[in-house]
């Protein structure tokens, strides 16, 4: 059977509490475990044991060379539901300084931020798969600013997003 989703992500962190209330207030994150040095969080939408790991390696730590100087991950992603909760989170990071770009990758709506740590990551919307017309599959190739103003006009603010892509329809 293949590999069907991605379960959960570890990162390290400088300071574990400093990270948990950043997940906490700009994606709803809730703490489900932790210990000395570590927690464990789920999206509150979520029904995995966890979501998100993180292990705090202390404030001497560098920043991650990722994508610089060093191979590594660039970023995870996260799945919102509607274009609503996409805004919503895109003014919430924006309050928090967090945002640094928001892009229309046609089939995909995508903010991008940065945690405390300077790790980035991405929040984003999914066309429908019954809304996926020719012309938005052949602007794949693409990226364009995000104007989520236009795309909820286009698609609706309570539209599911990723039926039939992420979500079995």
């Amino acid at each position: 059977m293949p590999v069907q989703r991605l379960n959960h992500a570890v990162l390290y962190v400088r300071d574990v509490e400093r990270s948990v209330a950043f997940y906490r207030e700009a994606l709803g994150f809730k703490v489900v475990m932790g210990f000395q040095g570590a927690a464990f969080l789920q999206a509150s939408g979520s029904n995995n044991d966890h979501d998100l790991g993180l292990f705090e390696v202390g404030a001497q730590a560098g920043a991650s060379g990722a994508g610089r100087t060093n191979v590594g991950l660039y970023h995870l992603a996260w799945e919102v539901d509607t274009l609503d909760e996409l805004e919503r989170i895109s003014l919430k990071l924006g309050e928090m300084n967090a945002l640094v770009g928001a892009s229309d990758h046609s089939t995909t709506k995508a903010l991008y931020a940065k945690d405390p740590d300077g790790l980035e990551f991405e929040v984003s919307w999914l066309v429908p798969a019954d809304l996926l017309t020719d012309d938005v599959l052949n602007a794949r190739a693409g990226v364009k600013p995000l104007d989520i103003a236009k795309e909820k006009g286009r698609y609706g603010a309570q539209t599911r997003g990723g039926l039939g892509i992420s979500i079995p329809a």
